[in-house]
């Protein structure tokens, strides 16, 4: 059973700038990673808005980066599920798999996950037509007909990446205008593979052996009384309608907001002494790969101040 003095759970950017500084403030500091280094930047194809890359970059580059210079300052890594864990005392004990490690601080830096539709289909035509992601399944629908559900950035920036592969981009969208970034909206109506369809609701997805169409419903003509739903037929569904915080195995003792998210104060600190958390877990206004890498930074730095605390 190894101690460590700060162990890191997640390696997505928050996670792994969290471990750069730790290690460099000469911590000895483990990342434990149940997937790939990178969380959702990895499999985000281009980010255009990651100060330092003026023509831009991917998100597979960028998480490779981060990785590498995580080891290179001497951040150990463990890849494998969490099974157990007690953040209360001075020793924090997380178990993964058949290995314990105990740790004098904690940062929380598990990212967030695709919200669901919900809807009849979904599931059962996961990796047969539906997605959450374009980077990964894009390429299985060259000059196929997709349909985007969503309005915000992921949404539309998703969707003009498919325009690279796909014959038709359908953007469904429940309001009658985007949310996402001007830049991002500019290139999307510019875009003539891109077509939209406003106020109007996904109600099933539809298919045989993989996706033929969506059911949909159109908010304005249910108001009116009028007949709303119609079908629209696709080959895929790539879903972007919001997150939802991986916390499923945190303790209930861990404050968190109405959503989920972990409630911390300025210096990142949790309701639980010596447990900090950063990036898309926790509650925060803004939830882009810039202020989860600040996040990360914070976390440490608030990290080592308690450790020197307790000298």
């Amino acid at each position: 059973m190894e101690t460590y003095d700060l162990v890191i759970i997640g390696g997505g950017p928050a996670g792994m700038t969290a471990a750069i500084y730790g290690a460099r403030a000469a911590l000895k500091t483990l990342i434990i990673e149940r997937g790939m280094p990178g969380g959702q930047a990895a499999t985000t194809f281009e980010i255009a808005n990651y100060p330092g890359f003026p023509q831009g970059t991917t998100g597979p580059d960028l998480a490779m980066a981060m990785f590498e210079q995580a080891q290179n300052m001497g951040a150990e890594f463990l890849n494998g599920e969490i099974t157990a864990m007690d953040l209360q005392g001075e020793l924090k004990k997380i178990e993964v798999g058949s290995t314990t490690v105990l740790g004098k601080t904690v940062i929380l830096a598990t990212g967030s996950e695709p919200r669901k539709l919900g809807v009849p289909g979904e599931n059962k035509f996961r990796g047969r037509g539906v997605s959450y992601c374009a980077t990964c399944d894009g390429a299985f629908f060259k000059d196929k007909d997709v349909v985007v559900v969503g309005g915000g950035d992921a949404a539309v920036e998703e969707g003009l990446y498919l325009t690279r592969f796909a014959r038709k981009v359908t953007i469904v969208h429940r309001r009658d205008k985007l949310r996402a970034n001007a830049a991002a909206q500019r290139r999307a109506f510019a875009n003539e593979k891109i077509s939209f369809v406003w106020n109007t609701v996904v109600e099933e997805i539809l298919g045989d052996i993989s996706v033929t169409g969506v059911r949909v419903k159109n908010l304005e003509k249910e108001a009116k009384g009028e007949p709303s739903e119609s079908v629209l037929n696709t080959d895929g569904v790539f879903i972007y309608i919001g997150q939802i915080p991986n916390v499923e195995f945190f303790p209930d003792s861990l404050k968190r907001t109405p959503e989920g998210y972990i409630e911390t104060d300025e210096h990142l600190r949790t309701n639980i002494p010596g447990v900090f958390a950063a990036g898309d877990v926790r509650d925060t206004v803004l939830r882009q790969l810039v202020t989860a890498t600040a996040d990360g930074a914070i976390a440490a730095m608030s990290a080592l101040h308690y450790l020197e605390s307790k000298e």
